[in-house]
């Protein structure tokens, strides 16, 4: 207070608890990608880091999904990819081209997988418009580099890079490391390459090409997954590119004449106008309807075109084996996106010190590649420690992650993914809390200040269980102090040191259980 020199009765307040230390959000990822808008109210999002809450969010900001567009092609010989569906003795591949050719995008769907599995706030970095960009790697790396000045993201998702060529994808997945291994607040989620493909393909191929940089800041996930993301009322028809062939294995299939006889029977020229309905498409929908009034025209249109599709379910087997095949190609997905959502519902739920695994997958069928405790063994322990977590499916239990681990599986410190989050959490935490004794006093008071302000908070950590020691003198301790953490000279610099030690819990990986026979007794 001022100088008193007025006679009178003065109030001094002073503070009795020192400041506390607020636990940052462990759980809010950011994706990167491409969307079919990037609007706020007329003002562009594209390379803009932009914060969301709900799948309705992200249709208001960033529009919905791509449409895809598949190509009927006869079965190559030698055949190199599983047939989609045979007529007669021919058999015949349905391809979709990847990015704006063939509307082959990840990004919409993993948000779709993101919100089913838990997932809650997190942040959209939209790169380019997928009705007119190409996926390409430059863009999403610049994408990575607009995070750098947001404080908030913990993860890092990138499901458009499975997108592109091996070498590209690796090039954005070592960005990705780099990134995150520089800002030290978050850590990336990986997927496999092709991780649809066996492991000693797609698995041995990601190691070798990976590197070492920054292992313990990334997780990966293998294989990819089988997904109910897309559904039946979501495809048609009109997801055939080459409608000429589709129209021409209908025909085939129903036996149609290439002319219809005048004497046709009234199903007969049913099917021959629902097969040449094929080729029309909205604007000849429109062109044809004179009844309406303008304005109902396109809303008239799409009922007649979901009309014709039902009519060629119900003539054709092979339109339904057709569909079938094109949902369940879209819905092979990589599990990075609902592995974010895991990450975020098991540290809502206990906590970012539970290792998110033993969890099931919600909205998943199937893992891609069906793997056993063998396959398993390569993939969790290596001699290079690249360690890549399980997905694995078990009798009455469904789709379960069975994997905790980061990259950086040989190392003792950084072993596991639930160690290194909840150590960024700690670092994070007690950083932001700091920032208000900068400038102070660099004496004791302020010593024991930032001493009692990290205890306190470290007591609370150890309580819910995010700490190991049946004490809390076990669990952590703090170190503040000239000749205990500080020399003279670092004070006279304005160095304030202070060490912190933490016994963080780690999850129990392997159980053991030992048996052993006892004599009889009685």
């Amino acid at each position: 207070m001022g100088q008193m020199k007025t006679p009178g009765v003065y109030i001094v307040e002073k503070n009795a608890f020192p400041n506390s230390v607020v636990e940052v959000a462990t759980a809010v990822p950011a994706f990167i990608g491409y969307t079919q808008i990037a609007d706020n109210q007329g003002k562009s999002l594209r390379d803009k880091p932009w914060r969301i809450s709900s799948l309705a969010e992200f249709h208001l900001y960033f529009g919905v999904g791509p449409t895809p567009s598949f190509e009927i092609k006869p079965q190559a010989s030698p055949v190199t990819e599983p047939t989609s569906f045979k007529l007669g003795a021919q058999e015949y591949l349905l391809s979709q081209p990847t990015g704006k050719d063939g509307g082959r995008f990840l990004l919409y769907y993993g948000m779709r997988q993101f919100f089913q599995n838990g997932g809650g706030p997190c942040y959209v970095v939209s790169v380019g418009d997928f009705e007119a960009d190409a996926i390409d790697p430059t863009r999403l790396q610049e994408g990575i580099k607009m995070l750098i000045k947001e404080q908030e993201p913990t993860m890092l998702v990138i499901p458009d890079c499975m997108l592109l060529k091996q070498p590209d994808c690796i090039s954005v997945q070592q960005a990705a490391l780099a990134h995150c291994g520089t800002m030290k607040s978050r850590v990336a989620v990986l997927d496999i390459w092709e991780g649809y493909k066996p492991p000693i393909e797609s698995v041995a191929a990601f190691r070798n090409d990976l590197g070492i940089n920054y292992l313990d800041y990334a997780a990966a996930y293998y294989p990819w997954v089988n997904t109910t993301v897309v559904q039946d009322n979501e495809l048609s028809y009109r997801n055939i590119r080459n409608r000429d062939k589709l129209q021409e294995i209908l025909r085939t299939e129903l036996d149609l004449p290439d002319t219809l006889p005048a004497d046709a029977t009234p199903k007969l020229a049913a099917q021959a106008k629902a097969v040449d309905d094929v080729m029309k498409d909205e604007a000849a929908w429109i062109a044809a309807d004179t009844k309406s009034a303008e304005k109902d025209k396109p809303q008239n249109a799409r009922m007649e075109m979901a009309l014709l599709n039902k009519s060629l379910a119900a003539l054709s087997p092979t339109f339904n084996t057709m569909m079938g095949e094109l949902k369940n190609k879209l819905n092979l997905l990589p599990p990075s996106p609902a592995m974010a959502g895991i990450y975020t519902m098991v540290d809502n739920s206990r906590g970012v010190w539970k290792a998110p695994a033993n969890v099931s997958l919600n909205g998943v069928v199937s893992p891609a590649v069906n793997l056993s405790a063998e396959d398993q063994e390569d993939l969790n322990v290596t001699t290079q420690g690249k360690s890549v977590n399980a997905i694995r499916s078990f009798i009455g239990e469904g789709v379960l992650v069975w994997g905790a681990r980061t990259l950086d599986g040989n190392s003792l410190d950084w072993r596991y993914i639930s160690v290194r989050r909840t150590m960024i959490m700690l670092e994070e935490s007690c950083r932001l809390a700091a920032k208000a004794m900068v400038f102070e006093p660099n004496v004791a008071n302020t010593w024991v200040t930032i001493k009692s302000m990290i205890q306190n908070f470290l007591t609370g950590i150890w309580k819910r269980g995010g700490l190991a020691g049946a004490v809390p003198d076990d669990a952590f301790s703090v170190h503040v102090g000239l000749g205990e953490t500080m020399t003279s000279e670092d004070v006279l610099e304005g160095i304030l040191r202070v060490t912190v030690l933490v016994a963080i819990s780690r999850p129990a990986e392997f159980i053991e259980i030992t048996f052993q026979q006892q004599m009889q007794k009685s």
